[in-house]
């Protein structure tokens, strides 16, 4: 029979699995729409969200899928699956709020405030998704929090200065409006999803033991 370590580290396993399932299905999505771009000789860019026009309003919903060219779906590409994937592993029923957040909110955000041009690309909900993990590690406080922070910390805190202004081509703005959502969510959501159980060690279920035995002489 399996102990309850064994059960949660298989069930861990699983939720690790079916994150990754998920982020790399999103990306791969987004490299079918470029594939149809490219083969049909189609230009989807104007289909992005073009401030405070209403024909830019059917960006919101469009421009996460579209992507100036393979070199910017290809910088997005990475972060959504790794992002996403440590996103959904340590905070699944947050995700469900936090994604559709940052998608919608982030799009109008964008529509409403930002430069006049065509904003496309995924990598708002990338800078959402990486600043709620960032965030939530802080004010969480427990293990596997501040390990899923520290890694992608690690590995992708040079994108934090992605939400200041920069090169022209870049919609710093997508990346401004979805760190400010992941951050707010952040605080709202930091208690959604229930700390993982703390593993006991067989030295500690020992003292534990040693604790309950009856002592002769009342010690």
């Amino acid at each position: 029979m399996n102990n309850p370590d064994q059960i949660e580290a298989t069930s861990d396993k699983r939720r690790l699995r079916t994150a990754f399932a998920v982020g790399l299905s999103f990306a791969l999505l987004l490299w079918l729409v470029k594939l149809v771009e490219f083969v049909g000789d189609f230009d989807f860019s104007r289909f992005g969200i073009y401030p405070r026009l209403a024909e830019g309003l059917r960006g919101i919903l469009l421009a996460p899928f579209i992507h100036g060219s393979f070199a910017h779906l290809f910088a997005n590409t990475t972060p959504i699956i790794v992002i996403g994937t440590m996103l959904l592993y340590g905070y699944p029923r947050a995700a469900r709020v936090l994604l559709p957040s940052i998608y919608l909110g982030g799009g109008l955000a964008v529509w409403l405030f930002a430069r006049e041009a065509n904003h496309i690309g995924a990598s708002g909900i990338a800078f959402g998704m990486l600043f709620f993990v960032l965030t939530i590690g802080i004010l969480r406080r427990e293990r596997r929090a501040i390990a899923l922070s520290l890694i992608l910390f690690f590995l992708y805190g040079g994108m934090i200065w992605g939400v200041l202004p920069g090169s022209r081509e870049i919609s710093f703005e997508s990346h401004l409006s979805g760190a400010l959502i992941g951050m707010l969510l952040a605080f709202l959501l930091r208690r959604h999803d229930p700390e993982p159980a703390r593993k006991q060690y067989s030295w500690e279920r020992e003292d534990a033991e040693d604790d309950d035995y009856d002592w002769p002489g009342g010690l």
